[in-house]
């Protein structure tokens, strides 16, 4: 998917995300110049770096979706991390390494997957097979009779082969078989409190010392064949062969976004629960210009990994980090305040709007709901209103809107089963009518400034 365009990433964007059409630019070149840097010269390819970006906006305008999403389009492994939660080296916590063993981690699980797909084939032939070892094992005397061609052995694959279609109907799915499961051991005690913060060769070393435990267990057949499916895909796939893609696929596609990021701005050599701030930026440093990380898989360059951060940056701005932090990301984007007609898109227009999940949700229950538009625009006009006066969180205000909304109809759907409700303004205002005079804003996440004077 990297060969798509920055116009075609864009177009794929606008199916989920509305607005800030300078972040999906920004982030759809980004993407290109990677698939450019692919198509280079080896010994120009290595010369290449990534073009790292700042978003810088108020909460809840798209950062994080614009991000998650574009991963998503591109196949690339992704992980999110907040930059409050890491400290200094020497501090307790996490360390800024530690995202990048997370994404190792995410880029393994994702190839094994996708191996899985390629062996799934022989995978589900040998589970049927080994299933029928179970529900009909071999006598003595089958043992004994080695012939083909024997009577005793063509009895033997016609039983067989009427026990396959009884199988494969479901027939037998409620019928327990014994299975011999293998479980790794996991760490105990303090090593199981550090987590991992344990030396990556450390926990090696644990993996192996710490046997592996076996059992047996009596399992239904419809649980059972998961069960074995995933021991024959273990066995089927080359796991050495399947962790070093996913390390190349780490290096070359993965993208870590940092949100957050404008809680590391503090005044230098500062003192309290601050001080590791311009630490974690001299610990970040490396990690997003290029350095090599070891993880439990091996070592990982970091010199490609595209780096997307992220903040409000609503105290200060981006000038206040570390000017060499600064120079690794060259790209800085601002996102905008939503509107009120931004809220009216975001209720109709993504593949994921909210009106659309209430509607899906509500037809499970065998309730048709429809939302008309005079209810949207009025949803819209709430929300937005709320964030002027409340604080502003985005179009997370949506939510909070659509829940208190729903909260009654939702409680009712199994009991009116066959139901069709038609949501329109005045059932909005009729359900939102405390929110409006500011009586229930408190619980639901609203607060007006006139009220808390």
């Amino acid at each position: 998917m990297e060969e798509l365009t920055p116009a075609e990433i864009v177009a794929e964007l606008d199916k989920y995300i509305v607005g800030q059409d300078d972040a999906k630019r920004a982030v759809a070149v980004a993407i290109r110049n990677r698939w450019r840097r692919q198509q280079l010269p080896e010994s120009m390819r290595e010369e290449v770096g990534p073009k790292n970006i700042i978003m810088i906006g108020p909460t809840g305008v798209g950062k994080t979706e614009i991000a998650r999403r574009l991963a998503s389009l591109v196949n690339a492994p992704f992980i999110k991390v907040e930059a409050t939660k890491f400290t200094e080296v020497g501090y307790h916590g996490r360390d800024v390494e530690s995202m990048v063993r997370d994404l190792v981690d995410r880029s393994v699980h994702m190839v094994i997957s996708e191996q899985r797909e390629v062996v799934r084939t022989e995978a589900e032939r040998l589970t049927e097979e080994q299933l029928l070892d179970a529900l009909m094992p071999p006598t003595d005397i089958d043992r004994a009779d080695t012939d083909a061609g024997s009577e005793g052995a063509e009895r033997r694959h016609r039983n067989r082969e009427k026990l396959r279609a009884r199988l494969r109907s479901g027939e037998l799915d409620d019928r327990t078989v014994e299975l011999t499961i293998e479980q790794k051991a996991t760490p105990i005690g303090m090593f199981a409190a550090v987590g991992d913060q344990i030396d990556p060769e450390m926990q090696n070393l644990l993996e192996r010392i710490i046997p592996s435990q076996s059992k047996s267990r009596r399992l239904p057949i419809h649980e059972a064949r998961k069960v074995i499916f995933e021991q024959q895909c273990d066995a089927l796939i080359d796991r050495e062969k399947a962790i070093e893609m996913a390390m190349r696929r780490a290096e070359n596609r993965g993208i870590i976004f940092i949100d957050e990021l404008d809680k590391l701005c503090g005044p230098v050599g500062g003192h309290g629960p601050d001080v590791s701030r311009q630490g974690v930026q001299r610990d970040l440093l490396p990690v997003v210009e290029g350095a090599t990380v070891t993880t439990r898989h091996g070592q990982i360059k970091t010199d490609h990994i595209l780096s997307i951060a992220a903040g409000a940056f609503s105290r200060n701005s981006p000038n206040d980090l570390m000017p060499e932090l600064q120079g690794r990301f060259p790209i800085r984007v601002e996102l905008g305040d939503l509107t009120k007609d931004d809220f009216l898109r975001i209720l109709t227009e993504p593949r994921n709007a909210l009106t659309t999940q209430q509607i899906a949700l509500m037809a499970t229950e065998g309730l048709k709901l429809e939302f008309t538009a005079d209810a949207i625009e009025e949803m819209a006009t709430l929300g937005f209103q709320m964030n002027e006066k409340a604080q502003n969180i985005g179009a997370r205000r949506l939510y909070t809107i659509t829940e208190k909304l729903m909260e009654t109809l939702s409680f009712e759907a199994p009991s009116r089963a066959g139901e069709s409700v038609t949501i329109d303004a005045a059932y909005v205002r009729e359900r939102l009518a405390d929110i409006i005079k500011n009586e229930e804003i408190a619980p639901f996440g609203f607060r007006s400034r006139e009220r808390e004077s």
